[in-house]
């Protein structure tokens, strides 16, 4: 017997269906999975699917708590290129201690499959809620980019570029925090590009230099992470194009149009940091992520403080505890 996710039923299932495989709901429809043990955690319904595996949501049964596990395919298990990409991933994500970093519990091996646990975030990504509601309220935004530029900086105290921004690699928890996951193509800072044969990057948000072939450092993923919250914030990546191509073209070539000449309401401290950001030139950025965050921040405050003075409403996730205590001075 399982309890279907979507409609709360305990439902019973065939004794003879196969670990890890599915079944419709009898009341509602929703995908039931038979549930399997792999050492101590119980999978129990899959999360989400990707080119090196599906994630699982599972029950640790010995913590007594939930998180989630991720299988290698079993057909990658000869590749060594895709067997690298799950061990970097591993490695990175498990050296790395930050409250906006998907945190790592364990990596192993049982009978021969390739498995990753770690914490459990999902309540879906930004790029799902780019495509619920085409454009994410600037308050939302600005805090994103806060916490994953804070996340960043602290990889690159440990010496490593995530170098695969984008939305999609930004999920949410049960508390909607948001955390930077997949680090499967991050490397240490300080190798040069004659240490690889490829580009790796997603189009819509690859940085000027990485196209070029140029010295990549930090300020890479500034522009990436920069270019993820311009899509979020304007409904539009930053350069549209036919063909992908184009689009890398145009990072090179093509102005970046101002967040707020796409949408008015933006405000200029916002689209003065996002377009600095993600200046062609990379000595034209940031120097550091505390520089950016300091933007970031200075624009959500300026915010903060037109919507209380036009006496805006204020959700739960507006005013962080920080922003309380300045209230209090004021």
């Amino acid at each position: 017997m399982v309890t279907c996710p979507g409609c709360g039923a305990k439902i019973f299932i065939p004794g003879d269906l196969a670990p890890l495989a599915t079944v419709p709901c009898s009341k509602c429809g929703t995908e039931l999975m038979m549930p399997m043990l792999l050492r101590q955690f119980e999978l129990r319904a899959a999360i989400a699917s990707g080119g090196m595996g599906t994630v699982y949501r599972a029950w640790d049964t010995m913590l007594y708590r939930e998180v989630a596990v991720k299988l290698m395919k079993r057909e990658l298990s000869d590749d060594s290129q895709a067997l690298e990409s799950f061990y970097r991933e591993a490695r990175a994500t498990a050296g790395l201690n930050h409250t906006n970093i998907i945190h790592v519990y364990t990596f192993d091996e049982f009978e021969g499959q390739l498995y990753l646990a770690m914490e459990l975030a999902d309540r879906g990504s930004l790029d799902g809620r780019i495509e619920r509601e085409t454009r994410v309220p600037e308050l939302d935004v600005l805090d994103v980019g806060i916490k994953v530029a804070s996340a960043l900086d602290t990889a690159l105290k440990h010496n490593l570029l995530h170098r695969d921004l984008k939305p999609g690699n930004i999920l949410y928890n049960a508390e909607g925090e948001p955390k930077l996951v997949d680090f499967g193509l991050a490397r240490k800072a300080e190798l040069g590009l004659e240490d690889e044969g490829a580009i790796w990057g997603t189009p819509y948000y690859i940085a000027p230099e990485k196209v070029k072939r140029e010295s990549e450092d930090f300020r890479a993923d500034m522009y990436s992470l920069t270019g993820t919250l311009y899509h979020a914030l304007t409904g539009h990546v930053p350069f549209e194009a036919p063909t992908a191509e184009e689009v890398i073209a145009a990072h090179i070539y093509t102005p970046l149009t101002p967040p707020n000449q796409v949408i008015p309401e933006v405000s200029q401290p916002t689209s003065d940091a996002i377009s600095q950001a993600m200046a062609k030139n990379p000595d034209h950025r940031f120097r550091s992520y505390d520089e950016f965050i300091m933007a970031l921040t200075s624009a959500r405050s300026q915010l903060l403080v037109r919507k209380y003075q036009s006496g805006g409403d204020f959700g739960p996730s507006d005013v962080t505890r920080s922003d309380t205590k300045s209230w209090w001075r004021r």
